[in-house]
């Protein structure tokens, strides 16, 4: 299979470099907010529907295997597809799966329009590559970064605003405003998004094939994905437990207390333009491994605000630890994503879709360690072994300077 390296763009409008970056930035982290929003909402979907647990607890599930299943059967089309018109269709089958979801009258019916709901969400990682090429190499971690933070506040003010949102009206209308939102956004993106035709010379079915070859090929590629699923893992395992301990002594917070807790991490998504923009400087190497001993650091504090006895001193640390882990986990995420793009132009789709998909697969094992952690040592357990994800990251970089230029 040769795919040429040239992509031919052609934009309908012209918009600003700054202004695009943003309108990617709000995509993404719009986007993502369905695939994080159904974690809070599944109690009270499950009620309305007459649901079994176990059938509730699918809701949820769904949403992310459609995604993962995105990840790999949709997004290698950037290297085949005119990159606009893929974005604009996958983005139309989210927002007509939102509506779906929020008229749904079965169980049935919902969990099928929650798994193409997800499937959908591809288009995030449609967006952000396309995005990226748009700059010079010496940029591209900039821009990176600047897109990833709208994708990291949009996973972190997910559960919040739909909470804010269901109780104000229901769960339904969360993903009514969702979908008319992405409507919006897909407006704004047809109008301005430039055009990316691949010259692809291969069948859909040999870019799924080449998938083993990239991950050979590419140790790039095979090094930042393993340290993304690492602080991934660290991430999941951290916001998956974090909801069970802060309604317990010291920090003694209500439903409300623990939303509002949770935009406290929004602050960590300012790092991530910086750490694209000091990766574009050549300081990666250096700033992969302060991250990891970051969210080390970071996770001993959490484990400390859990003993304290005074309440404010307790919720001061804790705050303190969760900004300092996120800002540890989206410095990895953004160095990372700027190191695989400035690998092969002409498989651009296939190199994000196979990292988000590896970094997915990690805040999977993540949640399952907080789950199997909390049962047996509770909250200081949890936060030992998602610290322990970070020291496998340490332990990497001092090993290899492979993804760190």
């Amino acid at each position: 299979m040769t795919i040429s390296e040239t992509t031919r763009f052609a934009s309908p409008k012209q918009l600003a470099e700054r202004p695009l970056i943003w309108l990617g930035a709000i995509t993404t982290g719009v986007v993502v907010t369905n695939l994080f929003a159904p974690q809070i909402l599944v109690g009270l979907i499950g009620g309305s529907l007459g649901m079994a647990p176990w059938q509730a607890g699918l809701v949820s599930t769904l949403t992310l295997l459609g995604y993962a299943l995105g990840l790999l059967l949709l997004v290698p089309l950037v290297d085949l597809v005119e990159n606009r018109r893929l974005i604009l269709r996958t983005l139309g089958c989210a927002i007509l799966a939102a509506l779906a979801t929020a008229l749904a009258p079965t169980p049935l019916l919902l969990l099928l329009a929650t798994f193409v709901l997800g499937a959908s969400c591809a288009a995030i990682q449609m967006v952000v590559p396309l995005v990226a090429s748009m700059v010079a190499p010496e940029r591209r971690g900039q821009v990176i970064g600047e897109v990833m933070s709208g994708l990291m506040i949009g996973i972190l003010l997910s559960r919040p605003a739909a909470s804010l949102i269901a109780d104000l009206w229901s769960w339904r209308t969360y993903y009514v405003v969702s979908a008319g939102l992405m409507a919006l956004l897909a407006g704004a993106l047809g109008r301005y998004l430039p055009a990316l035709q691949p010259t692809a010379r291969a069948s859909y079915r040999e870019l799924l094939r080449s998938f083993p070859r990239l991950l050979r090929e590419e140790p790039v590629l095979r090094v930042r994905a393993w340290t993304a699923a690492l602080v991934m893992a660290s991430f999941t395992a951290f916001w998956a437990a974090v909801a069970l301990r802060l309604p317990d002594a010291p920090f003694a917070l209500d439903i409300k207390g623990i939303a509002a807790f949770a935009l406290i991490g929004v602050a960590g998504a300012a790092a991530t333009p910086l750490a694209g923009r000091w990766g574009d400087k050549g300081w990666a190497r250096p700033m992969f491994v302060a991250a990891h001993t970051l969210i080390i650091g970071s996770l001993a504090l959490c484990a400390w605000a859990g003993v304290l006895e005074s309440r404010n001193a307790a919720l001061l640390v804790l705050s303190l630890g969760t900004i300092l882990l996120d800002i540890g986990i989206t410095t990895d995420q953004t160095l990372g994503r700027r190191a695989i793009n400035l690998l092969r132009p002409e498989a651009r789709g296939r190199i994000n879709g196979l990292f988000v998909a590896l970094f997915f697969i990690g805040g999977g094992v993540g949640a399952a360690a907080a789950s199997v952690a909390w049962s047996y040592g509770g909250w200081t357990l949890v936060c030992a072994v998602a610290a322990s994800f970070g020291a496998l990251g340490l332990v990497t970089d001092l090993a290899t300077r492979t993804g760190t230029s």
